[in-house]
């Protein structure tokens, strides 16, 4: 049966690619299936839940390629997990007693899609899973086809997520400004906390990014201008255990010698001793929808900081966060080539009525292909042993 009707929508939090994903999808469906309707859901799921959305008109279809200019998403996202009933019932989504896998499933049918997009991270996707699953087994038509979309790189299968080289860039970016504030005082300390729950890569990019900028600028040292001061001394990953006692022996030297330390922590680095601290005070832990820990609220920089700052010898700490601003820039020329690669196979596949998760395929030899659902999971780990993590790690001085 041929696609008269397809469905946009993003969720979770924003990646710089979002903008351009619906860019992408819009104007391929207008170059080789011009006269298929396209609706977008209006802040993700939430919108699909209470039937919110918005018509692709020609003047759309038009000036879609406006939309790779920008960051954000044009149709907005919300953090909505549909087999999560008690939260969709509590902000007013569906009423008690329904279901909410069943209530999209109605929506999507009263609204004639034949093809749904989802474009975001793994809890997108593993809900875009929750949603196919349900609308096989209770026999709606309906193909699903995803875009996987997180700063963080860390979905299973995925090689590389949409987005997340454009937010190690800007991260770098932030980072050239931060870093200048070693010189704002003696014996400075800053943390540069970049996104990551579970994943290292993000951070590890991004210091290799910078790393590589301080490498290629010119240095006046004779004035203070000087390279190590600009530089990473220490990158923190969840992958990898901090000692806390070597590490700070170590820069506690270098504090010592430039009178400044720069570290870059991913926010999911040592959580776990966060968690427990909390715990043991009596403390609630908050949660998001999801389950996962709400680390802007445990806020594991300022943690990091205060542990340092005493054993360094620090007289002045700052804490700054990169995530927000790396997050919501517009896509770069890498991740323009990708999201382009990946919306024109999607376009392809919905056409085809095959469903998944569209990406190159880490366990079929980094194949471009609808990855299956029900093989798409969170959490991938950052792999910490790689050769231009650990030459990084070894030319900012870690042992």
């Amino acid at each position: 049966m041929p696609v008269q009707t397809v469905a946009l929508l993003t969720a979770g939090g924003l990646a710089p690619c979002l903008s351009s994903a619906v860019g992408g999808l819009i104007e391929r469906y207008t170059q080789v299936a011009p006269d298929v309707r396209i609706i977008g859901y209006q802040n993700g799921y939430a919108g699909l839940l209470t039937g919110r959305s918005i018509e692709v008109t020609p003047e759309v279809r038009a000036g879609a390629g406006l939309l790779h200019r920008f960051g954000g998403s044009p149709i907005g996202n919300s953090r909505v997990k549909l087999t999560n009933v008690a939260d969709c019932v509590k902000r007013g989504l569906v009423q008690e007693g329904q279901n909410p896998l069943h209530v999209a499933a109605e929506q999507l049918t009263a609204d004639g899609v034949d093809v749904l997009h989802t474009i975001g991270g793994d809890d997108t996707n593993t809900t875009a899973a929750d949603l196919a699953a349900y609308l096989a087994e209770n026999d709606y038509p309906l193909t699903v086809v995803g875009l996987p979309k997180t700063i963080d790189n860390d979905i299973v299968p995925v090689r590389q997520s949409l987005g997340a080289w454009t937010a190690a860039e800007q991260g770098a970016m932030f980072a050239r400004n931060v870093l200048a504030e070693h010189s704002s005082n003696p014996r400075m300390l800053i943390i540069h906390e970049v996104m990551g729950r579970h994943c290292g890569w993000l951070t590890a990019e991004t210091a290799r990014r910078h790393h590589a900028w301080v490498g290629e600028q010119e240095w006046l040292p004779g004035i203070g201008l000087d390279a190590r001061r600009w530089d990473v001394h220490a990158v923190f990953v969840p992958e990898l255990p901090i000692d806390l006692a070597g590490e700070s022996a170590r820069l506690r030297a270098v504090m010592d010698e430039i009178g400044c330390v720069n570290i870059f922590l991913s926010e999911g680095a040592g959580v776990a001793e966060v968690v427990a601290e909390l715990e043991a005070a009596g403390q609630e832990v908050p949660v998001d929808p999801f389950g996962h820990v709400q680390l802007d609220k445990v806020n594991p920089g300022a943690w990091f900081g205060k542990q340092f700052a005493q054993l360094l010898g620090a007289e002045k700490v700052m804490v700054q966060k990169s995530g927000y601003f790396s997050r919501s820039a517009a896509a770069n020329d890498e991740d323009l080539a990708l999201i382009r690669t990946c919306t024109e196979y999607a376009v392809d596949a919905a056409l085809r009525g095959e469903s998944g998760l569209v990406g190159e395929d880490e366990e079929r030899g980094g194949e471009l292909r609808a990855i299956e659902f029900p093989r798409v999971a969170g959490g991938k780990a950052f792999d910490a042993s790689v050769e231009w993590f650990s030459e990084l790690r070894a030319s900012v001085g870690h042992t």
